[in-house]
């Protein structure tokens, strides 16, 4: 199902911020891992996933075009072994963030089953920038410039 939210004229250029919608939603649908989104201070963020079962090695975090993209993927090593019960999922997945422009990835660590990354949001520090006012010149004072062979010079020289 494609429905498109920015068909009016009025939202020329938003093509990008209509795929970040859809890339959301699409994301949104699976629930596994589960996963929270602390805010630990006005400009960092953390991102944990429980991923209980999955070593350093399973596990990748990739940056793509605004997207934080978290996959993971258990080599099977239970060879031999015959569960009773199986409650721990060891599937793989793949879980994206749309990613705000200007955040940035801090680092990402593995603890205890859990998979977190950091996020931080540098404050913009202003920029000023004062502009020279030069004396305004009347375009009769202006000597005409001409082309002689290619190379341009001022009638006056």
């Amino acid at each position: 199902m494609n429905t498109r939210v920015f068909t009016s004229p009025l939202f020329l250029g938003f093509d990008h911020l209509e795929q970040m919608i859809e890339r959301a939603a699409k994301n949104s649908s699976d629930g596994y891992p589960p996963y929270n989104i602390e805010q630990l201070s006005p400009v960092s963020l953390r991102i944990t996933l429980a991923v209980a079962g999955f070593t350093m090695d399973d596990l990748q975090i990739t940056l793509e075009d605004n997207q934080l993209v978290i996959r993971g993927r258990q080599t099977d090593d239970g060879q031999g072994r015959v569960f009773l019960h199986r409650g721990i999922a060891a599937r793989q997945f793949q879980r994206a963030f749309v990613i705000a422009e200007g955040i940035e990835v801090k680092g990402a660590w593995l603890d205890n089953g859990l998979l977190h990354v950091d996020l931080v949001r540098p404050v913009p520090q202003p920029v000023v920038k004062n502009i020279p006012i030069s004396r305004g010149q009347s375009k009769t004072n202006v000597a005409p410039t001409r082309v002689v062979n290619g190379d341009s010079r001022d009638s006056q020289g």
